[in-house]
């Protein structure tokens, strides 16, 4: 599969929220159980890119939305700026071909350029698959919560990984900087 990552327009939008929708209904990587329309997905997506978090978009060979990924806030109280949390999203027939770790390679490098310094996955029902993508790209594992959602009639766990980026915690952060900037 050809890839090509870039920014993610708000023209992408139905494409993303088709592919979260799906997520929601069929999947336990979102402990939403009803999917967000489209109205939504733009509030979302446009909090996220207002504050300069990357959100990415993978198109195949077609012009078809393979996947998506965006960065966010892990939390926003402001010693927290410093951690960001990804989240990946596949489109069912392009999964199992590339386009997770393609997205999550490319956000880790946008992240690290924006001056973060550690990357979070909350990976919700422990999915092997996410777990592995994330393995791949340098993220240990950081815990498990043992039955935190309930859905599809299951307890479910979630696992969190941790990558660090640049020079993690090593270093002080410049604090002009963005995310500095995030207060």
């Amino acid at each position: 599969m050809q890839l090509k990552i870039r920014d993610l327009n708000p023209g992408d939008l139905p494409s993303v929220t088709s592919i979260y929708a799906e997520a929601v209904k069929n999947g336990t990587a979102s402990y939403e159980i009803v999917a967000p329309d489209l109205a939504e997905m733009t509030g979302r997506y446009q909090a996220l890119h207002s504050k300069g978090y990357p959100y990415l978009a993978a198109v195949d060979e077609t012009g078809a939305l393979a996947g998506y990924a965006y960065a966010s806030a892990f939390r926003t109280r402001p010693a927290y700026r410093w951690l960001v949390e990804d989240s990946i999203y596949i489109d069912p027939s392009a999964r199992g071909r590339g386009v997770g770790k393609a997205l999550l390679s490319e956000l880790l490098s946008r992240c690290e350029s924006l001056g973060f310094r550690q990357m979070v996955a909350v990976i919700g029902g422990a999915s092997e698959a996410s777990m592995a993508v994330h393995r791949s790209c340098g993220f240990e594992l950081a815990g498990r919560l043992v039955g935190t959602g309930f859905k599809h009639g299951l307890w479910l766990d979630t696992v969190f990984m941790q990558k660090s980026l640049g020079p993690g915690n090593a270093t002080t952060p410049d604090l002009a900087a963005f995310p500095g900037t995030l207060a």
